[in-house]
């Protein structure tokens, strides 16, 4: 698909956005982290007897965690790139600033402190933490996916904190052997969700998933969806209204053909 033209894409203000974090949004982002803190902590000591006893139970539940992490960080991720605008109360200048931001300035993540890179996704976190101390844990299958949604939460939790290191230059030694091979976000994956229209690659726990759902283009699917029951564009805040309807109209096009191609295939 053509991307817009550098001077079609109009972001909006660097400085603007990253004065955006203000003291409230600090505040925000410790009651967030301390919240989840104190809630995570409640749900390892639930749990550990229950670990040590069904171990193999335990390690699938933390790997099927690992990857529905990998999926919802890509679908949040399209959320707050795509819909909505920092001018929302509220959510706008806590929630979704950070990833305006992010798109004007890709570095600026790397000079974020552990409570700014990090306090969103504690909130995110905060309901399922809660669900993982009232779940109940009799037989395996409940422990199955008690111990899943835990997992998905420390996941969720450490996904930013991964997204951080995939964009600094030089990160610690050991994050470098984990991006290598590939059990965290890598430097160089994420590379093609920053270039215009930013609408790809999403996944930022793994990446792993970004290989199926970009095969089958399932975000732009589903912006054609949300554009045709409410009439918005996808990343219209981000990238400008002229820029996001020349995406939209792309990604139709290019959907006709391929429906156009599979026809002709069958006959």
């Amino acid at each position: 698909m053509a991307s817009p033209s550098p001077h079609t894409v109009q972001h909006r203000d660097a400085a603007e956005l990253a004065a955006g974090y203000t003291r409230g949004v600090r505040l925000f982002d410790w009651f967030s982290i301390t919240s989840w803190s104190l809630a995570m902590a409640a749900v390892a000591w639930r749990l550990a007897p229950a670990l040590w006893e069904s171990p193999w139970v335990a390690l699938a539940a933390v790997v099927a965690g690992y990857l529905a992490a990998d999926f919802i960080s890509g679908f949040v991720h399209w959320l707050a790139d795509s819909w909505g605008s920092v001018d929302m109360p509220v959510i706008g200048k806590a929630l979704l600033r950070p990833f305006r931001e992010h798109h004007v300035d890709a570095k600026a993540i790397t000079r974020h402190d552990f409570v700014e890179t990090n306090g969103n996704n504690c909130f995110i976190s905060l309901a399922p933490a809660v669900a993982c101390l009232l779940l109940p844990l009799d037989g395996a299958g409940w422990l199955f996916a008690t111990v899943s949604l835990a997992s998905l939460v420390v996941w969720i939790f450490l996904t930013n904190q991964f997204h951080k290191w995939s964009h600094e230059d030089a990160p610690p030694r050991a994050i470098d052997l984990l991006q290598r091979a590939h059990l965290i976000l890598p430097r160089g994956h994420h590379d093609l969700h920053h270039r215009a229209p930013y609408n790809r690659t999403y996944c930022i726990t793994a990446g792993w998933m970004n290989y199926p759902l970009d095969a089958v283009r399932f975000f732009p699917a589903l912006e054609r969806v949300v554009t045709a029951l409410t009439g918005m564009l996808p990343r219209q805040d981000d990238i400008g209204v002229l820029a996001a309807r020349m995406v939209a109209e792309a990604q139709a096009r290019e959907a006709t053909q391929a429906a156009a191609a599979q026809v002709s295939e069958v006959h």
